[in-house]
């Protein structure tokens, strides 16, 4: 694909975001070189940012079950359905980032859903759900989106390695404000401290300097995290102590100090933000540059000149964008010396109102939801929705992300929120302080102010149209790259489809797989006529980073055997009995021609009478292709309809099943009766970088090739494409005789439905039917409008056996 094209393609997609950009921004600049605003929205043309979220149907699951999610590719700063990405993949990882599960899903619009079954094999514990587009693989592993799930196996003993216990140790990090410590300029310094859970913990902390003397103390505000503010004197050093609740001391390093420098500090003063820049420099009535940035897009660029070594800026917090901003202070230079991230709440959210029309049901009763959507709660809006309806069961699980939490707060943080849903619950001075502790003590990684002005190129381009296969061609003989080759994959179907790349410089290839469904045998090969001492390799789609998120410890309790057993019934007898239809996929596709369109010539050979051999059902009755024998080998030549009567001199592509065939005498020796098609291109035909002098294809009864010969060089292997579309199945019970089936329903996920669209009065109804599985049902909601506000809703209900 033309690189200048997808340039341009991502500009197209950021006009909306660039006009108001450059409306709202006031400019500067004091040299030849670039404002900062204006610098940072060209690295914004480069480098769009996708925000990926994925609803899971629920947070435990036991082997046999099945896995359903949504999946929302999202511009990363405005949370509007970003329709770049056409495919996004989703892996379930253990605790050595290990893959245990992988599967691709189509994306239409930003949106996408699909589904992932969990063999018996896997062991029970937490495992990482993660997802991510190929264009996201550009950038930090920490920004895919990533959760946690318990997966638990009770057909297999947990695996126990007992190992002497650690020595007790906690993480303590500290954070300046801004970044830097410098020697004689106060400070605010946040701190967190976690123990080996990943949790924060209570404890008390103090700073000593050289001579024991204490100097600074402080404690958590919550989760662990807090903040204090403290100077460092010129000729002192400093260690940090900290004293747990069992009265136990641990010692610390102070981040390094720093001779010069500049540090920041920011306070809120009304509706607006007071940002005061400190400076120890050479030149103490230098300029800082103040740029304000929501998502890597720029809402305020201020310049001031340092008096007495300081300088104010007062922000409107109105200019700023809903979520994280960053805060970044350059100096005289335009190179970034301090950053620190303000959050501000969302003006316009999403409200969901969701309830079921009773509170209890009986076993296979109708249950009816009744969802609405609105903006702040009085004005109706249209959203797309996705929900799920599960037992609560006793068996524990980890709280699982709601998309406003995470688009507004955690996918914009690196690492682990402790308790994210604690920060939205109201807006009290409390949680309001606890939020900015947090601040400090994250950092933002999509953007680094360090490189907006770097050259910036991408080793993954976004999937516009359909899945890459990537791979490269190497020498056999040398191991080395082999350049510019021409290399073609197909696999063996019924509707030919062909794909074609030409290796670069360094031998590297892409296929772009539009309409690549299900799991296939690809075979991959070169012209082995001409390029005979080539291999192919095909390197995997899914990325190969690793975050710097923990999952958290896992304990088999022995009070969950009951409930497991329970949950592993239901399972097995879910199994057994769900109709066969259910387990079908379907990809949408209707199109049965081949690549290559409506031929020039197309013969059924049952239709005529049957020869022998290949070469005398062509001399009979295919007027388009000539046989030919050189040598003793065979060639074909194909009219050019341009030229009647006329002949290519170069071979056409031949094709079996649309694998191509470069060797005509294995046509030739081929059985003609295990042939049902033959299909004849009169002309030159051009597909990607190549072209060919007409097309003459072979088709079996079922596409399965029917024992031709492969070349040995060819490379041939399984590929899994992206998964078509599976229907959640849930019975009805409508008739007495639907009632009293005795058939057993013990499911546990009563519904799923990924795409539930509230109408322009923000309604919705749906209904479902209740199972032969007692207990408390929990429905979540969740999604977002057109424009990006996301909301997300949770209420229980339950299910009993009737007493009648």
């Amino acid at each position: 694909m033309n690189r200048n094209f997808i340039g341009l393609h991502l500009i197209n997609l950021l006009k909306k975001r660039l006009f108001w950009a450059f409306l709202l921004i006031p400019l500067i600049g004091i040299s030849q070189t670039a404002p900062l605003s204006q610098t940072l929205i060209q690295y914004n043309q480069q480098a769009v940012q996708e925000k990926v979220f994925v609803h899971l149907d629920r947070p435990l699951y036991v082997v046999g079950e099945t896995i359903w999610f949504k999946t929302f590719c999202l511009d990363a700063a405005l949370h509007t359905p970003l329709n770049m990405s056409k495919v996004a993949y989703l892996e379930v990882l253990d605790r050595d980032h290990n893959p245990v599960l992988q599967t691709k899903i189509a994306l239409e619009e930003g949106k996408g859903f699909g589904s992932v079954f969990i063999p018996p094999f896997i062991q029970s514990g937490h495992y990482s759900v993660r997802s991510y587009t190929n264009w996201m693989k550009n950038f930090s592993p920490d920004f895919y989106f990533e959760t946690t799930v318990s997966i638990v196996n009770p057909f297999s003993k947990p695996v126990l390695t007992p190992s002497p216990k650690p020595a007790l140790t906690y993480d303590l990090q500290l954070f300046p404000e801004g970044g830097n410590l410098v020697k004689g300029l106060e400070s605010k310094i946040a701190f967190r401290a976690v123990g080996e859970d990943g949790k924060g913990i209570k404890f008390k902390g103090s700073i000593v300097n050289q001579q024991n003397d204490t100097v600074a103390h402080f404690e958590p505000f919550k989760f662990g995290i807090g903040s204090f503010s403290f100077t460092p004197k010129e000729g002192e050093t400093y260690r940090v102590l900290l004293q747990d609740t069992q009265k136990q001391w641990f010692t610390y390093s102070l981040p390094a100090l720093r001779e010069q420098g500049h540090t920041m500090q920011v306070n809120e003063s009304g509706v607006a933000l007071e940002v005061t820049v400190s400076a120890r420099i050479p030149n103490g009535a230098s300029e800082v540059y103040l740029l304000a940035h929501t998502g890597g897009v720029p809402k305020v660029t201020e310049m001031k000149l340092l008096n007495g070594g300081k300088a104010t800026f007062l922000i409107n917090k109105s200019a700023l964008g809903d979520g994280i901003t960053a805060l970044t202070v350059f100096d005289a230079n335009r190179k970034p010396v301090c950053e620190r991230l303000y959050f501000k709440r969302t003006a316009q959210p999403l409200i969901l109102t969701a309830k079921a029309d009773k509170q209890q049901y009986n076993l296979r009763e109708k249950i009816t939801l009744d969802i609405a959507s609105a903006l702040k709660s009085t004005t109706p809006t249209p959203a797309d929705l996705s929900v799920s309806v599960y037992l609560v069961d006793s068996l524990p699980t980890e709280e699982p992300i709601s998309i406003d939490t995470y688009l507004s707060l955690t996918s914009d943080l690196k690492g682990t929120v402790e308790s994210p849903a604690y920060y939205f619950i109201n807006s009290s001075r409390e949680v309001d302080q606890a939020l900015d502790n947090l601040m400090l003590t994250q950092g933002w990684r999509r953007f680094n102010a360090e490189d907006i002005d770097r050259k910036t190129s991408f080793a993954f381009l976004p999937e516009q149209g359909g899945h890459f296969i990537r791979g490269r061609v190497v020498n056999s003989q040398t191991g080395l790259p082999a350049p510019y080759v021409a290399t073609y994959l197909a696999a063996p179907d019924k509707r030919a489809q062909l794909f074609v790349s030409r290796s670069d410089s360094l031998g590297n290839i892409s296929y772009e797989m539009k309409h690549f469904f299900g799991s296939k045998e690809i075979i991959v090969q070169t012209n082995t006529l001409y390029d005979s001492t080539y291999r192919i390799e095909i390197n995997s789609p899914y990325s190969d980073k690793i975050s710097s998120r923990a999952l958290p410890p896992f304990s088999f309790d022995a009070g969950w055997k009951n409930p497991l057993l329970t949950r592993s019934i239901n399972m097995q007898t879910q199994n057994a009995f769900i109709p066969k239809s259910a387990l079908q996929m379907t990809t949408g596709e209707n199109d049965t021609l081949a690549f290559y369109g409506v031929p020039d010539e197309k013969y059924f050979l049952d239709a005529f009478t049957r020869f022998p051999t290949v070469e005398e059902v062509l001399r009979e009755y295919v007027p388009g292709v000539g046989v030919r024998k050189r040598r003793g080998h065979f060639y074909f030549l194909v009219f050019d309809k341009l030229q009647p009567g006329v002949f290519f001199e170069e071979d056409p592509l031949m094709l079996v099943d649309g694998i191509p065939v470069f060797d005509t005498d294995k046509i030739m020796a081929f059985d003609p009766l295990k042939i049902k098609k033959l299909e004849v291109i009169d002309g030159l035909y051009y597909l990607g970088p190549m072209s060919f002098s007409g097309i003459v294809s072979f088709s079996t009864y079922k596409g399965d090739l029917a024992g031709f010969p492969l070349d040995p060089r060819a490379l041939v292997q399984s590929y899994e494409g992206v998964q078509g579309k599976r229907e959640f199945y849930a019975p009805v019970y409508d008739t007495p005789d639907q009632l009293k089936s005795r058939t057993p329903d013990f499911r546990n996920l009563l519904h799923w439905s990924p795409q539930v669209m509230t109408d322009e009065q923000g309604k919705k109804s749906l209904s479902f039917y209740s199972s032969d599985q007692p207990g408390t049902y929990k429905a979540v909601v969740q999604g977002l409008t057109a424009n990006g506000a996301a909301g997300s809703k949770t209420f229980t209900f339950e299910v009993k056996k009737s007493t009648l």
